[in-house]
């Protein structure tokens, strides 16, 4: 989904398409890039994209296609930004966020009572921003975890995507979610987050959290 000050869809459709064929090509030369859970090694002739994602996902100790989704939103992105001042680019529930008012975010956490019940408001000054959700219980996307949400705000959002997924795996129980969490903090490239498992709820960093609504 891509939000705009006029209409991209030529220039999105364009985009997306030769990140993907880059992508595609470079996992038919090497397969294990889609597989391996662990961070990859550089390769100078990789694709600017890979080398993206190996980049963003070997900060947090995970396989480069853990950054995936969050890389191609922050590559469709930031090329949008040669025709529009105000870009929103979702990519299954990993955003790249530039508009010139404050925008809420709502957070999706599955089956849990919180869910979309909050919203992060992101300030202009914040922007551009990357906001990327894991999920253990929603979604077709692997996490090691049991959280209901994860959701990670960052400069980028391949580094939130892959944030996002690291401290995902991370948290087995409600109980771990504050020692997990301080570790998270010490990332510089990482604003802030939320975490939400069932009813409990944490948050960190540079957030501001507003009440949305409730489900029905």
């Amino acid at each position: 989904m891509v939000s705009a000050s006029r209409d991209l869809s030529v220039q999105t459709r364009d985009m997306v398409h030769n990140l993907r064929s880059q992508l595609e090509s470079y996992i038919r030369s090497k397969p294990d890039f889609s597989t391996t859970l662990l961070p990859y090694p550089d390769d100078p002739f990789a694709p600017e994209i890979v080398k993206e994602m190996i980049s963003a996902t070997r900060m947090f100790d995970v396989g480069p296609m853990a950054a995936v989704a969050g890389t191609i939103a922050d590559f469709v992105g930031s090329g949008l930004l040669d025709y529009s001042e105000e870009v929103i680019v979702e990519n299954g529930g990993d955003i790249f966020l530039k508009t010139a008012k404050p925008a809420t975010v709502s957070v999706y956490a599955g089956n849990s009572p919180l869910s979309n019940a909050l919203g992060l408001i992101m300030d202009p000054s914040q922007m551009p921003v990357g906001i990327c959700t894991s999920s253990a219980t929603v979604g077709h996307s692997l996490s090691l975890g049991v959280a209901d949400a994860v959701c990670v705000v960052a400069r980028s959002a391949s580094l939130a995507d892959a944030a996002a997924t690291a401290l995902g795996n991370r948290i087995r129980s409600k109980h771990e979610l504050k020692g997990e969490i301080e570790v998270f903090r010490e990332f510089e490239a990482i604003k802030g987050g939320i975490v939400i498992t069932g009813k409990t709820l944490a948050t960190w960093g540079e957030i501001e959290l507003t009440k949305i609504g409730r489900r029905t």
